[in-house]
């Protein structure tokens, strides 16, 4: 459970809210669409505190991930104590690889509800796209890549950001399979494949309010 925690609470850190509080001395939940993700950010405080905060949403996830990794031990630089001469990795002891990989993707819900729901911002922080990004450049990097493919199609068609975050988004469970089917095999595929298709779900969630606007046609263009 510890790993869960973890990521949750590094998942909300409000980097964005603190730029703009930093910058500004202004909320940005009380600018454009509420959110404290780069794009706000990058309306209320310029582009580039908006890539500033884009980096370290993303580091965020992928560092939870990478935490929860060595932790769990899936990486060569688990923690580990000494015990009789002997090196032992914590928390592999009675815990298989398979079980270590589904509270890994635990881990990568987590940091994304820890951003979409920080704790310190009374539940309201981002859409978790940044951070999502992070997760899955460390879990799924070419199904990243592909999914970043059709982000940017899509914005550069249309100019709505939050429509392309959102394909986006849903489009890397897909690509997960394909990949497992076409490119190389995809190891621990159903826990990868349950982290994917959840972390979709919240940033369609936490986007609820642009697809209302997209559907109204009053969502804001990015510029």
């Amino acid at each position: 459970m510890l790993v869960i925690v973890i990521a949750y609470f590094i998942g909300s850190i409000p980097f964005g809210y603190l730029i703009v509080r930093a910058r500004e001395g202004a909320d940005i939940r009380e600018t454009g669409s509420g959110g404290t993700g780069a794009t706000n950010v990058s309306r209320r405080a310029g582009k580039v505190a908006g890539l500033v905060t884009l980096l370290l949403d993303a580091l965020k996830g992928a560092s939870a991930v990478l935490i929860a990794r060595m932790f769990l031990g899936l990486s060569s630089f688990s923690l580990g104590v000494r015990t009789s001469g002997h090196v032992y990795q914590a928390l592999e002891i009675d815990v298989s690889v398979q079980s270590a990989n589904w509270w890994l993707a635990a881990a990568a819900i987590a940091v994304i509800l820890g951003h979409i729901f920080p704790a310190w911002l009374g539940f309201r922080g981002g859409k978790g796209v940044a951070t999502g990004v992070g997760v899955f450049l460390v879990l799924a990097p070419i199904a990243v890549g592909f999914a970043a493919v059709v982000f940017l199609l899509i914005v550069w068609l249309t100019r709505y950001v939050s429509l392309g975050s959102v394909v986006a988004a849903m489009t890397i469970p897909l690509f997960v399979l394909l990949q497992h089917e076409f490119i190389r095999p995809v190891r621990d595929l159903l826990p990868l494949l349950t982290a994917a298709s959840a972390d979709a779900l919240l940033i369609v969630f936490a986007h609820r309010a642009n697809i209302r606007r997209l559907l109204q046609g009053t969502e804001s263009k990015f510029r």
